[in-house]
């Protein structure tokens, strides 16, 4: 053993003298494993880590607790512990990586497990090849006969054998027999194997003495491969007394075998392997055509096996060892004469430990892996089921663990260590800077790069054939698109993500790709066919993100405002229409002109505050003018709040949004105009110039300003006779004290500082982060420190004061720090302020508008708008703004905006030209939605002042079924609206319908759905002919189209679509008279039916 081990030592020495020859210095990166709890292995020990670092490669590693091998010794080897693995060229890892933690432009190693075109990998291996890493695969690393050289085989052996040891003791003691078995525990219980191997002589001493129950028979354990993951179990089996019998005898040895000692039996492929054309086993032939082979396992050595420890590899061209049918026959009860209390048997097999972890692969019937946390299920053959109870009286334990090697994570990452580190300098040679086609690497290992510059290699494509074959397609293009349908790509899956995307999950002909850095929020928005997700990092992958803007239609960014302008460049350059939230900053109106040259949309503003805003206003604005009045004041506020009920905490506030942009508003300067006089306030003072509220009382609402509003003057087209423009922001009071304590102590500060970097120093609580703030050691008493930030924050603060104590800021409470004060705040606040189960947020919009009208008489007109969350669905807050952006978006997709003018924002002479509904192309340049946009727009909108309206009224529907719009300003049911109603279910349980004295010219074709509907009042409104949906209304009783414009009725259909109609009421219309006559004296007119035509 001592010579083996000088040997080993002396090759990977050897093996690993090559030479470094890319660029900079040599620099791996060791990935922290997440893929479970239970993934303890490394790639590499500390020992080879030494090794690496001792000859000049900077070694990169991940801080972990969960490694077996404690992250002190890697240092101590001379790694450096960074997060961050951006600098390396080569970086390793046992199992996959996640999809948003892949770096593009990185060469990776792992064991990816997507060479069988495995369908839960492919989304990563289509975000590696978006990302052009370079992939390669330890599964391939091999030698020129095939045989793998990086493997963990043998400890997936050994535990697996410890296993199923385990679980055959409990099954057979939920079958009546005590045996050593039980005595045997989970190999993640034994430190490592000598422990185990210890474990299993003690047992192995009690079957030697012949302490094995007599009805039990002759254990026989059945080995299927030659590999290293069969010799590994063999190798613990052969601890235990035993004797290995061929093939040929297995039906004796089952039948008449000792019972103090075990069976086990070596299966090749030669054993069971047979022709179909009859001719003998050829090694050659089956590996080329397996498919022209059958296997005789399951017929000839499975109903002699007690346990089967499965570890061959499989592919879809070879035959299973064990079918679902061949299952139910070996699984078939055998009735035998039992004596009471020593049972036999209900059949030979009792368990199978299937290594290959392959789901419904070489054991057909094994169709989901299990865990170490859940290692065993029993399998039912007769109904084809699964479950994890022990006490079924037949059935087979399986025990399909995918990580085995795991549970023995010490000398697992040991011995494979010894076996990648020849291979690391190769590996490293193998960075996305060098030509593949010139690598300098061993072949071993350029044989195993999976992916190349976006393309799987050569050797590789075979995968893209397997997934068409399997129809796994890629995840960012899983559904054929029709010739006619519209892309949208939606940069973002934030809170305002989900409200967007329910919309266009109702719009079949647009499909919405959603490019976010976190697949668990891009699939939270996969709602319908139509929507899909990838992983793109936008600061990192430009091209990929390029590349995305290039083959959709529009693009729609809801990230943070700071990334528009870069997007907003690569719509220009790529012709891409695009549609934001957010504010027009100077950086995206510098961008005006070229969008203007390209001939691209650029739609901002388009949420709630900027966005219904502004289309409120507008609406108004339009009114008044219209009537010779003139705008002498436009005093307007916004916020999103909790509802009163949840604001109970030192802020007066929770975040629906980015708590780290609500706090930084406020350090934003502000400007308005009051009275004929600027008002300019500095940076970080907005709070302190507050504004008084005297709308809506009952909130206990504070103001402060929002930014520049005098240059909405020219945006509105006020003119010189407003002598008061206000936009500004709500909050409870109690907020801005709160906010000013933590701008005394230093809390807001964006700057990087030391004590705030995670990297520098052990870890820190608030009390000694707020010492340091306050220029104090560390360590000082906590009633002083907490009176010299008494101090700072001020005397007459004395709330603020006690706010900070409130939010855990003089507590031991260790901090994650993320570089700057405001950085570690902000989404410390955000997990302590955040939303429980069961609150709602709360939107109140107010415009308070002076007029001065032709007469010369002053008039005050408010509008007006409160929102609440659904605490069991979206916020108000994502509801406004991301409805209200997807309407916007949908209607610059479908082209339904026709702007002509310079500016979005006209006099009233030139409002219905510039915002009208025509069908025309869009206006190019940077863009904000205006007032007639409203009638594209139904919720949160409908139409403008009656939002609210529309809201309370779908809550009365859902409990009486009634829904009562009447009277809502409503110029038409947009698809929008509809989408409200059937958010709120009503197009379900709507019995009664009243959309009396709108405006309404036409209905959606989706009121066709409405089929509970029995009565329908749309008297008063401005229709032209009966809607197309009431045709699908059967149930329909009463219908009251008086009032409106017909001119014409076809009568036979409506009396055919609707043969319940007792009551209807066409009077009020010009209906021509030929067409009176028909509906009077139609064959088809219900008997009883009530008829009002004048």
């Amino acid at each position: 053993m001592l010579l083996q081990h000088i040997a080993s030592y002396k090759q990977i020495s050897l093996r690993c003298c090559q030479t470094f020859v890319g660029r900079g210095k040599p620099t791996l990166g060791i990935r922290r494993e997440t893929i479970n709890a239970w993934e303890r292995r490394a790639p590499l020990a500390p020992t080879h880590v030494k090794k690496l670092t001792r000859s000049g490669v900077t070694v990169l590693i991940q801080p972990s607790n969960r490694r077996a091998y404690p992250i002190q010794d890697y240092i101590s080897a001379g790694a450096i512990v960074r997060e961050d693995l951006s600098d390396a060229q080569l970086i390793i890892s046992v199992k996959q990586v996640p999809v948003d933690q892949l770096i593009a432009n990185k060469t990776y190693a792992f064991f990816s497990h997507t060479i069988k075109a495995q369908q839960d990998n492919m989304e990563m291996l289509d975000t590696i090849l978006q990302r052009k890493i370079r992939l390669i695969d330890y599964e391939k690393i091999v030698n020129k006969k095939g045989k793998r050289l990086v493997m963990f085989g043998k400890w997936a052996g050994n535990a697996g054998f410890i296993d199923i040891l385990h679980g055959l003791g409990l099954r057979l003691l939920a079958l009546g027999h005590h045996t050593p078995f039980l005595h045997v525990g989970l190999a993640h219980n034994y430190s490592d194997s000598h422990m185990a191997i210890n474990a299993l002589r003690d047992i192995g001493y009690e079957i030697a003495l012949d302490k094995m129950p007599r009805s039990l028979g002759p254990l026989v354990f059945v080995f299927t491969g030659s590999g290293n993951v069969s010799q590994g179990a063999q190798e613990l089996f052969q601890h235990l007394p035993h004797e290995f019998v061929d093939v040929a005898t297995l039906p004796k040895v089952a039948q008449k075998g000792q019972l103090n000692k075990v069976y086990g039996c070596v299966v090749t492929r030669a054993d069971h392997m047979v022709s179909k054309n009859g001719t003998p086993f050829d090694k050659a032939e089956f590996e080329e055509h397996p498919d022209r082979y059958i296997s005789k396992f399951a017929s000839e050595i499975a109903p002699y096996a007690t346990v089967i420890i499965n570890g061959v590899y499989w592919d879809a061209r070879t035959p299973r060892l064990i079918t679902i049918p061949d299952a139910k026959h070996l699984l078939t009860p055998v009735h035998k004469y039992d004596m009471p209390g020593c049972p036999t048997l209900p059949h030979r097999l009792v368990a199978i430990c299937d290594i290959s972890a392959d789901p419904g692969g070489s054991i057909e019937f094994m169709t989901e892996c299990t865990t170490i946390d859940k290692p065993f299920m029993i399998y039912d053959a007769d109904f084809h089921t699964s479950s994890d109870s022990f006490d079924s009286p037949s059935g087979c334990l399986v025990c399909s663990i995918d990580n085995m090697p795991a549970q023995m994570p010490l000398e697992a990452t040991s011995q494979f260590g010894d076996l990648l580190f020849p291979y690391i300098t190769d590996m490293l040679n193998c960075a996305t800077d060098q030509p593949f086609d010139r690598l300098s690497c061993r072949e071993e290992v350029k044989g195993a790069i999976i992916t190349n510059d976006g393309k799987l290699t050569p050797s590789y494509e075979y995968i893209a054939d397997l997934r068409r074959a399997m129809s796994i397609p890629s995840a960012h293009k899983s559904r054929v698109m029709g010739s006619d349908e519209k892309k949208i790509l939606l940069l973002g899956a934030g809170m305002v993500s989900g409200p967007f995307a329910d919309f266009y999950s109702k719009q079949p002909k647009v499909h919405v790709t959603v490019a976010t850095e976190s697949r668990e929020d891009g699939h939270r928005l996969m709602k319908s066919d139509n929507i899909t997700s990838l992983v793109v990092d936008v600061n990192r992958e430009h091209d990929v993100l390029e590349q995305l803007v290039r083959e959709h239609d529009q693009v729609v960014s809801l990230l943070p405002y700071v990334y528009h302008p870069m997007v907003a460049k690569l719509c220009i350059k790529n012709k891409t229409n695009m549609v934001t939230s957010s504010y027009v900053t100077p950086e995206l109106q510098a961008l005006d002109q070229a969008a203007k040259n390209a001939g691209v949309t650029i739609m901002n503003e388009s949420g709630l505050d900027p966005g219904i805003d502004h289309m409120l206003a507008m609406e108004c604005f339009d009114e008044i003018r219209g009537h010779g009045g003139k705008i002498t004041s436009f005093v307007s506020f916004c916020g999103g709040l909790p509802a009163p009920e949840a604001s109970d905490n030192p802020l007066r506030y929770k975040f629906s949004w980015s708590p780290k942009g609500v706090l930084t508003a406020l350090l934003n300067p502000a400007k308005y105009l009051q009275n004929g006089k600027v008002v300019e306030i500095p940076s970080g003072k907005v709070i302190d110039h507050l504004y008084p509220i005297d709308f809506m009382p009952g909130f206990n609402l504070i103001g402060y300003g929002n930014r520049d509003s005098t240059t909405y003057a020219d945006i509105y087209g006020l003119g010189s006779e407003c002598k008061t423009l206000i936009r500004g922001t709500l909050r409870y009071k109690g907020f801005v004290e709160t906010v000013k304590a933590l701008h005394s102590v230093g809390l807001l500060n964006t700057q990087p500082q030391d004590i705030f970097n995670s990297t520098v120093g052990p870890d820190l609580t608030w009390k000694q982060l707020m010492a340091s703030l306050l220029n104090q050691k560390i360590d000082i008493f906590p009633d002083s420190l907490r009176n010299l930030a008494a101090e700072r924050v001020g005397a007459s603060n004395t709330n603020g004061m006690k706010a900070l104590q409130e939010l855990g800021l003089f507590s031991d409470i260790v901090v994650d720090r993320h570089g700057s004060a405001l950085d570690t705040l902000a989404p410390y606040l955000a997990k302590l302020l955040a939303f429980q189960e069961g609150e709602r947020d709360l939107v109140i919009l107010n415009h308070d508008i002076g007029v001065r009208l032709q007469s010369g008489n002053m008039e005050r007109h408010r509008i007006s708008m409160v929102a609440y969350g659904d605490p069991h669905g979206f916020s108000a807050m994502a509801r406004t703004v991301g409805y209200t952006c997807a309407i916007v978006s949908n209607m610059v997709l479908q082209a339904v905006c026709e702007i002509r003018s310079a500016s979005p924002y006209q006099a009233s002479s030139n409002y219905i030209e510039d915002f009208d509904i025509s069908g025309e192309i869009q206006r190019p340049g940077m863009l904000r939605p205006g007032g007639r946009l409203l009638e594209g727009m139904a919720f949160p909108l409908s139409a403008g002042r009656g939002v609210t309206q529309v809201i309370d009224r779908c809550e009365v529907a859902k409990e009486s079924g009634f829904l009562d719009l009447s009277s809502c300003s409503l110029m038409y049911i947009a698809d929008a609206i509809y989408l409200v109603l059937k958010g709120y279910e009503i197009t379900r349980v709507c019995e009664l319908f009243n959309i009396e004295g709108n405006e309404i010219s036409e209905f959606p074709q989706e009121l066709e759905e409405l089929t509970s509907m029995k009565g329908l009042n749309a008297a008063n409104n401005k229709l032209s002919s009966v809607p197309e949906g009431i045709y699908s209304m059967k149930n329909l009783a009463i219908l009251d189209l008086s009032g409106n414009l017909i001119e014409d009725v076809d009568a036979d259909r409506l009396y055919t679509s609707c043969p319940s109609l007792i009551q209807l009421n066409m009077a009020g219309n010009p209906i021509k008279e030929d067409a009176k006559m028909r509906l009077s004296t139609s064959s088809l007119k219900p008997a009883k039916i009530i008829l009002k035509l004048d």
